[in-house]
């Protein structure tokens, strides 16, 4: 069982090092297509990847117990739905605020993900827990607001409405990722969000361009391919033997590997600012890998 929840919380690592990469080409597409094109082409793109790594997925496991094929729609729609509405909140969004708020209100679903668990299905996950998503809030503070602070807008509250519905998608994985073929979810939630965001798209009439498809190309194949299905694929994998409070602090990562991906391969500086938020979003990590030991600690030192 700790070799399946250290390979879960290997993936969600993974997961996030690629989502880290991915947020400034989400930004630079939406100069050329809008956000219901771009979630459309990429959701599609990396559903159909999917397809054939399911049937692979399928004939390395001949024996491996088929699920319920009713609970398996049902796991693509509502998973799908979730991450549709988060996704194309977000996109719209990143139109109107900056990168770095969007990141910070985006991860607000750290707090929320715990939160939402103890309202709903009574789950409370342990005062270390908290105490790990309060490091993580401060961290995800210091790394995305710039010093002067922010207020927010228009553009603000659409994301965080995406940080919301990311909470849903969030617990419906866990919900539904043990029962089911997780390479199948994955195709199932893609092709559902692609279809949905696409068809919106054409209501809408949303422009498109020769041009600015061209010009979208590269954000749309490193989104499809490794944001969507690459990454989303190690979220719902990972989640299968990670609580989901842990998972939504490992994917928080994502915040910490933006901002050292864009120093890296960007040139851009790290401030001392960002820096302290990076070691603080790592305690934090720490802290809930660490927390069924602490937990049991406590409740020897208090008996």
């Amino acid at each position: 069982m700790k070799n399946k929840s250290l390979r879960g919380s290997l993936l969600l690592l993974l997961g996030s090092v690629v989502w880290g990469a991915a947020f400034a080409a989400q930004r630079a597409a939406m100069d050329h297509i809008g956000p219901f094109t771009f979630n459309g082409i990429r959701m599609l793109l990396a559903g159909i990847v999917m397809i054939p790594a399911a049937v692979v997925l399928d004939r390395k496991n001949p024996g491996a117990p088929a699920a319920d094929p009713k609970e398996q729609r049902r796991a693509g729609l509502l998973c799908g739905l979730f991450l549709f509405i988060a996704s194309a909140l977000q996109q719209m969004g990143l139109v109107y605020t900056t990168a770095g708020k969007a990141g910070f209100i985006t991860a607000l679903y750290v707090v929320l993900v715990p939160v939402a668990g103890w309202l709903l299905f009574r789950k409370n996950p342990g005062r270390v827990i908290w105490l790990g998503v309060a490091l993580a809030v401060l961290a995800l503070y210091l790394l995305c607001v710039p010093a002067d602070g922010f207020e927010l807008q228009g553009g603000d509250l659409l994301v965080l409405g995406c940080a919301v519905c990311f909470t849903g998608q969030i617990l419906c994985v866990d919900k539904y990722a043990p029962r089911v073929s997780g390479v199948r979810l994955a195709r199932d939630e893609f092709l559902v969000t692609g279809a949905l965001c696409s068809l919106i798209a054409l209501i809408t009439r949303e422009p498109l361009t020769g041009e600015g498809l061209r010009a979208s190309v590269p954000a749309l194949l490193y989104a499809g391919l490794c944001s969507g299905a690459l990454g989303y694929t190690l979220q719902i994998l990972g989640q299968r033997d990670t609580d989901p409070t842990v998972a939504s602090l490992l994917m928080c990562l994502e915040s910490v590997f933006a901002v050292l991906t864009g120093a890296l391969l960007l040139g851009e500086r790290m401030t001392a600012r960002e820096g302290l938020g990076c070691v603080l979003m790592f305690a934090a990590v720490i802290l809930a890998q660490l927390s069924p030991v602490l937990s049991g600690l406590l409740k020897k030192r208090k008996a």
